[in-house]
């Protein structure tokens, strides 16, 4: 079966949905098919798909984006009309069977797929949250998502915000986890650390918590008897004001980007992973990666991370430091000694929850869809 995967954010930005994209090409190659993903970047298509490991020929660059406002965060779209062109040639000229738009109602190049696309097409809803562009431009997107065959939302939080504002039916699909990588990684050290380590993952911006964790982590009373290091890594429009107040020491390490490889091998390397976003997690892929590397988690207690932990991490309310600073003390109080929630059959038992979300088990549930939609004559021809 030949795919094509339409990713409406820049993959020269490290995200949640561009990160999905390519996991799923990925897996869709690893089990006999073909796919080509479709996205805004900033960088020779050649060398975009050599960081994300796609086949050759398997990635096509719609346009270069722009950073918009999105969900508290920043949405890099192509939004120019040569953009758009390029997306609506590339699903016209591709001879593929099916057409897979993750977020596909979000603007720019996704409209040239939608209004452009012969085959059947598959759309999946990320967001959870409230939409201004839903809500402004509901007749058109309402529209817009009639095009498509089959709905999917990784999550009853996605599902909720997309049948909010469009109506329909939608199949819930998680989002998954390439675990082998997280399971399998070799712990890249601990930078001269003797105590237990957290790590930070995400975006630095106000939604993602990172102030909150900083905050968070003055407040943890002094424990010289294990003298735990915080890491953390990602960037974002926070991260100079947040790095001028709170400064690196010997407890505190900035790691900047990291890539693919590099992430795995700190989840592995570190005992407890937290996650203090604010709101809008519709689900929680990093908690599951952190789960396959064997690293306890303490996260917020959000619907999209509680359902993705499974009763596996420690969930604190969202923007309260004293009760993130009292879950983090325990925690890496119970990493120091290899007890409670960082025993190792704690840790087995979520490792094994966080298996359930592999990405080729993803990828043949993506398939199956697919096929479904491919059985549907009266998708052809829209």
């Amino acid at each position: 079966m030949r795919v094509a995967l339409h990713c409406p954010y820049s993959l020269s930005r490290p995200g949640g949905v561009q990160g999905q994209v390519a996991s799923l090409a990925r897996a869709l190659v690893a089990a006999g098919h073909e796919a080509v993903v479709l996205a805004p970047g900033e960088s020779p298509a050649a060398t975009i798909a050599d960081e994300l490991r796609l086949p050759d020929g398997g990635l096509v660059v719609v346009g270069r984006s722009l950073s918009l406002p999105a969900n508290g965060s920043e949405a890099p779209l192509a939004l120019s009309p040569a953009a758009v062109r390029r997306a609506r040639q590339a699903v016209r000229g591709g001879g593929f069977d099916v057409v897979h738009l993750h977020e596909p109602l979000a603007p720019g190049s996704g409209y040239g797929v939608l209004f452009g696309a012969s085959a059947p097409m598959v759309g999946t809803f990320h967001r959870a949250g409230d939409s201004v562009l839903y809500r402004l431009f509901k007749p058109l997107a309402r529209a817009a998502a009639g095009r498509l065959a089959l709905r999917c939302a990784v999550s009853a939080e996605a599902r909720s915000t997309a049948q909010a504002a469009l109506g329909g039916d939608y199949r819930i699909v998680p989002n998954a986890v390439e675990l082998d990588r997280f399971a399998t990684a070799t712990p890249d050290g601990r930078d001269g650390s003797d105590g237990p380590v957290a790590v930070f993952v995400g975006r630095h911006e106000e939604r993602k918590g990172l102030g909150v964790l900083l905050e968070a982590w003055q407040r943890m009373p002094d424990a010289p008897d294990r003298s735990p290091t915080l890491w953390i890594a990602g960037a974002g429009p926070e991260s100079a004001g947040l790095r001028v107040r709170f400064p690196e020491t010997t407890g505190r390490r900035w790691l900047g980007t990291v890539t693919d490889d590099e992430l795995a091998a700190r989840l592995a390397a570190a005992d407890v992973l937290v996650a203090p976003s604010l709101r809008g997690e519709s689900f929680g892929v990093v908690l599951l990666e952190a789960m396959a590397a064997r690293a306890a988690v303490v996260a917020s207690a959000l619907p999209g991370y509680a359902a993705a932990a499974g009763g596996h991490a420690t969930l604190v309310p969202p923007g309260d430091a004293a009760a993130l600073a009292v879950a983090l003390d325990e925690v890496l109080g119970e990493a120091a000694t290899g007890e409670g929630r960082c025993s190792a059959a704690a840790l087995d038992a979520a490792s094994a929850h966080a298996a359930q979300w592999s990405m080729p088990a993803q990828a043949a549930r993506y398939v199956a869809l697919y096929e479904e939609a491919l059985a549907r004559p009266y998708t052809r021809g829209r």
